[in-house]
């Protein structure tokens, strides 16, 4: 009874630790972000919160505010676009994909989803260049930056795990009502399954938000430019400011938060219950 205390004691130490450890970089963009660039890169006295303003926010929006440079809102917004368009995709595309796979018989299909996990495995560095050829009629269009990686292999795995651990007497009780396949994936598998389409909504987003290689392969138009490629372009001006470069960090990183915030409680629910079916 004494040992588990102490027990407890000792894992939420150790956890809180490590948060506060992983924590740390966050701080740190955050409080250079509000700094002048001169006081930015000071290593721990970078942590201190001294002589803090918005002016770097204000100077990035301002820098990026011609037609010249492009404005900051339309980078956003072409990112935004490209993001919404592969999580909504991807959510109807690969949820039905996993259900085929997971809840109906037909022939072949232990052989397909053997190939699904066959392509989890194959990074997607190795196929951007033949991509890119294939599709380099399409360069500097929105959709393009999207529709390749709207069916994807790990989300329909995410989603035939989950749909797997449904009871299969759900399923047959609503067919003896007269329910065919597409009633019961939109009537009982959606609504069961929030916390899986939570999950894969929050990865994807998070994974294509941040996307880089294609879009430096596919995209050379600053009206079709997504945030993450504009940051590159931002940050390679000379003399660097750091100062704004932490500033546009930090925008870069808001949209993700406030997905995060919105899904977060069906995210966790979907984290635990994959623990314990794990």
């Amino acid at each position: 009874m004494t040992r588990k205390p102490l027990r407890r004691f000792f894992d939420y130490a150790v956890l809180s630790v490590l948060s506060f450890i992983f924590v740390l970089p966050v701080i740190y963009l955050f409080l250079g972000s509000l700094k002048p660039s001169g006081e930015v890169l000071n290593g721990l006295s970078g942590f201190l919160p001294t002589n803090l303003s918005l002016d770097n926010y204000a100077a990035v929006l301002d820098s990026l505010n011609s037609d010249s440079t492009g404005y900051f809102w339309q980078f956003m917004g072409v990112s935004l676009l490209v993001a919404t368009v592969v999580v909504t995709g991807g959510l109807f595309v690969n949820s039905m994909a996993a259900y085929g796979l997971s809840r109906l018989q037909w022939r072949g299909r232990d052989a397909v989803l053997t190939l699904v996990l066959l392509l989890m495995l194959v990074p997607f560095e190795s196929v951007a260049v033949p991509l890119f050829y294939m599709l380099n009629g399409q360069r500097n269009t929105i959709y393009i930056q999207a529709l390749p990686f709207i069916a994807n292999a790990f989300s329909i795995y995410q989603f035939h795990t989950f749909f797997r651990a449904i009871p299969p007497s759900i399923e047959e009780a609503a067919r003896l009502d007269g329910a065919g396949p597409w009633r019961i994936f939109f009537a009982i598998f959606v609504p069961l399954s929030r916390p899986a389409f939570a999950s894969v909504a929050i990865l994807t987003f998070l994974i294509q938000w941040g996307s880089f290689l294609w879009p430096v392969l596919m995209v050379s138009d600053p009206a079709v430019r997504p945030l993450p490629l504009e940051m590159s372009v931002f940050q390679g001006q000379q003399p660097p400011d750091w100062g704004q470069i932490l500033a546009f960090g930090v925008l870069l990183i808001l949209p993700v938060l406030v997905v995060f915030a919105f899904f977060q409680r069906w995210f966790v629910q979907g984290v635990a219950n994959s623990a314990i079916k794990g």
